[in-house]
């Protein structure tokens, strides 16, 4: 009989939403079979009563659901080696960028399940943005598995499949971008004679005080900038050389790099 959950690649990503749904209860480690080419990384898992396969294909043969976490260049060949060990009731769950469902559909040769996802990093400190596109044909329980999967890391959203890649700026790559955004008022702040831990914490609140501002205030995005900016002040002259220095075109600029290379690397 077919085993529950199948992880191939197990990386960070992996790791985060197995510790999450170990945690949430959802499944346990003997639920689980797991195949990463480095044996070290099942290890931790293997410890805490994960099973741990052979090769790709035998930990998809054990899974309904087979959650591939392995880079997008990798993902073909993983692919050709578990065709043959999945069949028309395997979920196929993909966190791979770039890829859709259609390439994983030609790769292994037949109409398969499939979910797609985009996770993010926060998912390893159980704070994840994951959105989760609906191919069919899925069951509504089938699906709504996968989403509770990565609602135990985080927040889960379903979006339309075909917007894999363009969902990819606003959480896939996001963080590194906000990271980006952080280190660059930080960096300022310490030439400034901050000390270095003070200035991070001080953004770090303002980031995590923002965003809920944003989520629970009931307020529009152009609302609560108006909030902080006032007439003639400091913050109305920040943003104006953010304006003038092409801060909007340089965000466009971004999210239009970050697509363009979601697609090319599903080619």
């Amino acid at each position: 009989m077919r085993g529950k959950f199948s992880v191939v690649g197990v990386g960070n990503m992996a790791g985060a939403i197995l510790n999450g749904v170990f945690r949430s209860g959802i499944l346990s480690p003997a639920d689980v079979t797991l195949f990463d080419t480095d044996p070290k990384k099942s290890e931790i898992f293997a410890s805490n009563g994960c099973i741990v396969a052979n090769s790709a294909g035998e930990a998809a043969a054990a899974g309904k659901y087979v959650l591939l976490s392995v880079k997008p260049q990798v993902l073909e060949g993983v692919l050709l080696s578990i065709k043959d060990s999945i069949d028309d009731e395997t979920v196929l769950i993909s966190i791979c960028a770039g890829i859709s469902a259609s390439f994983i559909r030609k790769t292994v040769g037949f109409a398969c399940r499939v979910v797609t996802v985009m996770p993010n990093t926060p998912l390893l400190l159980g704070s994840g943005a994951t959105a989760i596109g609906r191919v069919e044909p899925i069951s509504d329980e089938e699906f709504g598995f996968v989403k509770s999967i990565f609602a135990a890391a985080g927040k889960a959203y379903e979006i339309p499949a075909n917007l894999m890649n363009e969902v990819i700026p606003l959480n896939g790559s996001s963080p590194a971008y906000v990271y980006f955004f952080a280190k660059a008022f930080v960096d300022e702040a310490v030439k400034n004679g901050f000390d270095y831990n003070v200035a991070l914490e001080l953004f770090s609140a303002s980031l995590v005080g923002s965003a809920k501002m944003m989520t629970e205030s009931g307020k529009t995005l152009d609302e609560l900038i108006t909030m902080v900016s006032s007439p003639g002040g400091t913050t109305i002259a920040g943003l104006g050389a953010l304006k003038s220095e092409g801060f909007d075109e340089a965000v466009r600029a971004c999210s239009e790099a970050t697509i363009r290379r979601a697609y090319e690397l599903g080619k």
